[in-house]
């Protein structure tokens, strides 16, 4: 049983979100929605993805076991959305898709609007490798 957060697990999270975070960014549903969605459902969103993390990194990465880990745990819900919201930014950039000078709350929306389905494939993918 491992204590720690290391290089592996983090490269399983980034490959994990990349690999929901590319088709997704191709969409332009998901940049008319960074346009669109209000203030409300964005928010909404963020915290149903904080929440999927939560649970599932509980269940399936740590198998219910926190009790001596409590800082990891949070550790892994907050790193694991951070990369993800870094690959989202990252992909955006690349497909000029991300407009943080130009209009800053639109690339905002984009990347918490991408990361929410990304973060699940981050958690799943870590979850590959138990605690």
């Amino acid at each position: 049983m491992k204590y720690s957060f290391n290089f592996q697990d983090a490269s399983q999270i980034f490959v994990g979100a990349f690999a929901l975070a590319v088709p997704i960014s191709f969409s332009e549903e998901a940049w008319r929605l960074g346009e669109t969605l209000p203030l409300l459902n964005l928010v909404m969103l963020f915290f149903l993805s904080l929440i999927f993390l939560t649970l599932y990194t509980f269940e399936s990465v740590f198998e219910r076991n926190i009790a001596h880990r409590k800082f990891v745990f949070v550790l892994r819900i907050i790193v694991a959305y951070l990369i993800t919201a870094l690959v989202v930014i990252l992909v955006l950039l690349c497909i000029n898709k991300f407009p943080l000078l130009s209009d800053p709350f639109v690339a905002i929306k984009r990347v918490i609007i991408i990361s929410m389905p990304a973060s699940m494939g981050a958690i799943v993918v870590d979850s590959f490798d138990k605690e």
